[in-house]
């Protein structure tokens, strides 16, 4: 499938008329026809009810609506494209580890918002997700949880957040601070699973720090479906205190006794780069932690 598919099909939806759609293209009717048929072909679905009047099939008509979401999508990057080009506009992407959003990145993210002709793309990505992204350009800087020894890439902890104990409500350990020795007897649902290393590994080398093993009895690839199966009762988790500001009726949270449990809020960006833009992003998560 090519964009010109798209396209075709775009004016055809729209015209319901070959001809007009056709005319509309700057182009012949037979040579629609046949992109069209070859569009119908590759999706092996019918898009278009060929009778008169002309009609869209019920597929025709979910292809439109997301057809036209792509092409307007399409239309905005290769705009902000060629405004970053022309030097209009700056861009700078950011990787994230989902707990981290409960920290300084969205007051990192309003501040950069505000301050005008700068685009921010936001890529959802564990630690080691965020070193290969850097490392390929997609990202500028990655805010993580874990530790990566790579040459090419500059890590920095800009704070250790402590951590908790998500359990479901009315569970007994609730009532006061946990050791790590009581938590080693429950259920653990561990996250991620996949890739690793990851925050899953931190927990693991936490316990098996005090010579304790952790049952296992569910992993999971994100955080709230962590949380989420704490709240059914599949077991507990470790999560950075920072995710207590997730309000839940169905979950409660419980400090732990040792102070070393934590886990660091690490920024990840590529060795040598000095571009200001980075600079002036480097400042701002500084700043915004030390007020924090």
């Amino acid at each position: 499938m090519e964009l010109r598919h798209l396209r075709y099909f775009r004016a055809l939806a729209e015209t319901l008329n070959f001809t007009r759609a056709a005319e509309r293209l700057h182009i012949a009717q037979p040579p629609l026809s046949r992109q069209i048929q070859q569009l119908e072909d590759e999706l092996g679905v019918a898009l278009i009810e060929r009778g008169r009047p002309l009609r869209l099939t019920e597929a025709g008509r979910f292809f439109h609506e997301h057809a036209v979401q792509m092409l307007e999508q399409l239309g905005r990057v290769c705009e902000d494209t060629r405004r970053i080009a022309e030097g209009q506009r700056r861009w700078l992407g950011i990787g994230f580890a989902p707990s981290t959003l409960y920290g300084a990145l969205p007051e990192l993210i309003r501040q950069l918002r505000s301050e005008g002709a700068i685009e921010l793309g936001l890529s959802e990505l564990i630690t080691l997700q965020q070193v290969e992204a850097l490392k390929r350009g997609r990202i500028d800087i990655g805010f993580g949880r874990i530790h990566i020894d790579d040459p090419a890439i500059v890590q920095e902890v800009i704070r250790e957040d402590p951590l908790v104990a998500a359990l479901p409500a009315g569970h007994r350990l609730l009532a006061e601070p946990a050791s790590l020795e009581d938590l080693a007897r429950e259920p653990f649902v561990l996250y991620p699973g996949t890739p690793r290393p990851s925050y899953a590994d931190h927990v693991l080398g936490l316990f098996a720090s005090h010579g304790l093993k952790i049952r296992v009895a569910q992993m999971t690839n994100e955080m709230q479906t962590a949380i989420g199966l704490v709240a059914a009762g599949i077991g507990i988790t470790l999560v950075p205190a920072s995710v207590q500001r997730l309000h839940r009726d169905d979950i409660g949270y419980t400090p732990l006794l040792d102070a070393r449990a934590t886990s660091p809020i690490v920024i990840s960006y590529r060795q040598g780069d000095d571009s200001p833009l980075l600079r002036r992003c480097l400042g701002l998560v500084r700043e915004i932690d030390s007020e924090g």
